[in-house]
């Protein structure tokens, strides 16, 4: 493994390489870091050179005041570690950075796998089952009342065990390493800058021309599965799969069963991509 600082405007961003081969970089969830990616790297890093890194206040990147684009920082790790084109692995705003990439910069990405991806413009979801709207409005009360220790057992609550899936269903070293990584994102959050917003991605999903793989786990909230289904419909090269027994983070939860996902789906696009 190589160490990778990465300067981004004022943001130095932490990352890691490893491996060799076509390059595939993990874009984590919004609750997470790039350690959510290590059961994943570890595999397919024999056979791929693998690019994670910690977006701003995140992990190992601090936070700093100054308006910034992740489509920017995306593109200074990629030429930083001198990758012309890649494979971008995101889950949740890792996802919707991957896909704001690619609608920005289409002739850096070779491929695309979403995890339960948040999608800038996707219709707003108006009502949720009743217990599904009791868990968001215990959520909403401790954000407001600022108490960012309950705000994190509540989002493991969200995120990890699913909204579908029954309270503390994940435990051990998932969920402790859930709370650390969370953990430091909260305490971060007030000190990143604006984010420069790209232009919503959901209008535009027919022009992604590269081959995307689309995964989601069946205990996360009903309405991203039903986005995830919708965008393996709208994307023209795109392939669904449900990982079951699983809520937001699927990939975290089973990186045995998401790698075997995803380098069936690499195989598939690079003996596409073989003269």
């Amino acid at each position: 493994m190589t160490d990778l600082n990465v300067h981004s405007g004022e943001a130095t961003l932490a990352g890691e390489v490893r491996g060799d081969g076509p390059a595939l970089v993990f874009l984590h969830a919004g609750v997470a870091d790039r350690r959510m990616w290590d059961g994943v790297v570890e595999t397919v890093a024999g056979t791929h050179r693998t690019v994670a890194y910690d977006r701003r206040g995140f992990g190992g990147t601090p936070p700093h005041k100054e308006a910034y684009s992740h489509t920017n920082d995306l593109l200074a790790v990629l030429d930083a570690a001198g990758i012309s084109h890649a494979t971008l692995v995101g889950c949740s705003q890792g996802g919707k950075v991957a896909l704001d990439f690619t609608l920005a910069h289409p002739e850096r990405v070779s491929a695309l796998v979403l995890v339960a991806p948040a999608v800038g413009g996707a219709p707003a979801v108006d009502t949720f089952p009743q217990d599904v709207e009791a868990l968001l409005e215990d959520l909403e009360a401790a954000e407001e009342s600022e108490d960012l220790d309950r705000l994190n057992l509540l989002e493991a609550r969200v995120w990890l065990d699913g909204v579908l899936g029954a309270e503390g269903r994940v435990q051990g070293d998932l969920r402790d390493l859930f709370v650390e990584m969370n953990g430091v994102a909260l305490q971060a959050a007030p000190q990143v800058g604006e984010e420069t917003p790209p232009p919503p991605a959901w209008p535009r999903l027919g022009e992604i021309a590269v081959p995307t793989l689309l995964v989601w786990g069946d205990l996360d909230f009903p309405h991203a599965q039903e986005r995830c289904q919708t965008m393996s419909e709208l994307i023209p090269d795109a392939r669904g799969r449900v990982m079951h027994g699983t809520a937001h983070l699927p990939s975290f939860e089973d990186p045995e069963s998401f790698s075997t996902l995803l380098t069936d789906f690499l195989t598939e696009v690079e003996q596409t991509d073989r003269p």
